[in-house]
């Protein structure tokens, strides 16, 4: 596999980039114990422009994550706690009769800000949960038949409790696709969870706050230097079988769409860009498969009820489908 020079944005090269998402992550690892693997994933969501799904089961600082990377990467943030009975509206923001000005004004929602964390999203209705499709994807929101515009950088994180099922909806497949990234968090190991509690008892409160490493228009500037990494046609091919793969497998109904494979040549850029590389290698791909491809899979209902998950499908497909040798 032959690798062509990039031109990153000389006003921001790939060592300031990735030395400015490595102070952002350890001042993550000051609040969060472990976890490095999410966190880094997340971040290069971010890095990438997209959004994450945080899905596993409550109580594993998965709101913590959330909060800890608007302060780092200094961003508004606001929580939505999603609920059945939450309209579009509490959502994108209404129209209000303003009795001074005599006119109705807009009053803007929650997604009017630069990360949004929207929590359990799968307990609120369909209806209101398309709410977010036009945001995530077009960075806008239409409220009675005017747009408006949400400032970048603007992020969503939402999380999902996969275990409880009374009184949830499920992500239908348009809104799960719009997630660049659906991550997990996992149990902590014995240690990492004393460690949780020493420092729960150092500070003396609940919060953990951070201060800024970066802030919004810096963050848009990594961002676009991120978007100057150029990716080997091996790499890229490599990423569209990948994808591929998932249309023909026994076990699948549906495929991951060209959406899937985007997310992977998206997300294994920024990966390489943590790395202190301007170049993407395989092992950036793989990296990010399962958490870029698995939640984009239909299985068939056969395979569903057997237990099988599209984590399994895309973990096989990866031990299957060969990637271009690496260089560097």
């Amino acid at each position: 596999m032959s690798r062509k020079p990039s031109t990153v944005d000389e006003t921001v090269p790939v060592a300031e980039i990735g030395a400015e998402a490595g102070a952002v992550l350890s001042a993550l690892g000051t609040v969060i114990v472990g976890r490095q693997r999410t966190t880094r994933l997340a971040l290069a969501a971010l890095l990438a422009g997209g959004h994450v799904l945080l899905e596993d089961v409550p109580g594993l600082g998965k709101t913590l994550m959330a909060r800890g990377l608007a302060q780092a990467l200094g961003l508004d943030f606001r929580r939505l706690q999603c609920t059945p009975d939450l309209q579009p509206a509490d959502v994108t923001g209404s129209f209000l009769y303003d009795p001074d000005k005599r006119e109705f004004t807009f009053r803007p929602g929650p997604v009017f800000t630069g990360l949004l964390l929207a929590d359990e999203i799968n307990r609120t209705s369909p209806k209101t949960q398309s709410a977010l499709l036009e945001a995530m994807q077009e960075r806008q929101v239409t409220v009675e038949g005017r747009t408006f515009p949400l400032a970048p950088p603007f992020h969503v994180l939402a999380t999902a409790n996969p275990i409880e099922y009374e009184g949830t909806f499920p992500l239908p497949e348009a809104q799960l696709d719009r997630f660049l990234l659906r991550l997990d968090v996992g149990y902590p190991p014995v240690e990492e969870e004393v460690e949780v509690l020493r420092r729960r008892l150092a500070r003396r409160t609940e919060e953990a706050e951070l201060d800024p490493v970066i802030d919004a228009d810096r963050l848009r500037r990594l961002q676009r230097g991120v978007e100057q990494v150029e990716v080997d046609p091996d790499v890229v091919r490599y990423c569209v079988e990948l994808a591929a793969a998932t249309r023909v497998h026994r076990a699948v109904e549906v495929g991951a769409s060209p959406r899937g494979s985007q997310a992977l040549l998206l997300v294994a850029r920024a990966l390489a860009v943590l790395s202190g590389r301007d170049f993407v290698l395989p092992e950036d791909v793989k990296e990010c498969a399962v958490a870029a491809l698995a939640h984009r899979l239909t299985l068939r209902a056969e395979t569903w009820s057997s237990g099988t998950t599209g984590v399994e499908v895309v973990t096989e497909l990866l031990a299957a489908v060969p990637g271009p040798a690496s260089t560097r």
